[in-house]
């Protein structure tokens, strides 16, 4: 799966392609909606584009490139969308936390998906949260070969300031 080189905005349908892949790939493993069934697919792309929960994507290649973030994702990561579409996902975590995310990776790709990860991860100003009640799925093109993994992160807190932690205000459940 090739980066997706424009922020998702109404000229371009926010990304209704990928977004429908997220869609298509989540509830084919995991027999639950992302977003409300009913919503055409340009409604739905923009629904998850501005949710309130973060989803992230990446590509399939070795050292996997993120490719999708929404509003939620682009903000709890201090990101600019072309920040974003370089990044190797592996820099979500800090170092010493990439050997357990490599684990979780693999543990999707050989199952399909896995639901309520906890984790620690890293914003791009260094600023540390937990995450919590995570889902994290792979992306199958039409073929059902696999072209990237995604992640749906439904609360997260600061650990630099636990007092003040944050919380996602929505679910997709």
């Amino acid at each position: 799966m090739e980066a997706l080189a424009l922020e998702p905005r109404p000229a371009n349908r926010y990304q209704v392609a990928h977004a429908e892949l997220l869609r298509r790939s989540f509830h084919a493993l995991t027999g639950r909606d992302l977003l409300d069934p009913a919503l055409s697919p340009e409604a739905a792309a923009e629904a998850l584009y501005h949710a309130p929960f973060v989803v992230l994507s990446h590509d399939a290649a070795p050292d996997p490139i993120l490719t999708y973030g929404n509003r939620a994702a682009l903000a709890l990561f201090a990101l600019t969308w072309e920040e974003l579409i370089r990044m190797p996902s592996r820099l979500t975590a800090e170092a010493p936390d990439r050997a357990e995310r490599a684990r979780l990776l693999a543990q999707v790709a050989a199952h399909g998906f896995i639901d309520d990860y906890s984790g620690v991860r890293v914003s791009r100003a260094g600023r540390r949260f937990a995450i919590a009640r995570a889902t994290v799925w792979n992306l199958t093109d039409g073929a059902g070969r696999l072209c990237g993994q995604a992640a749906l992160v439904r609360e997260w807190r600061d650990l630099e300031d636990a007092e003040k932690g944050r919380r996602s205000p929505g679910s997709p459940d």
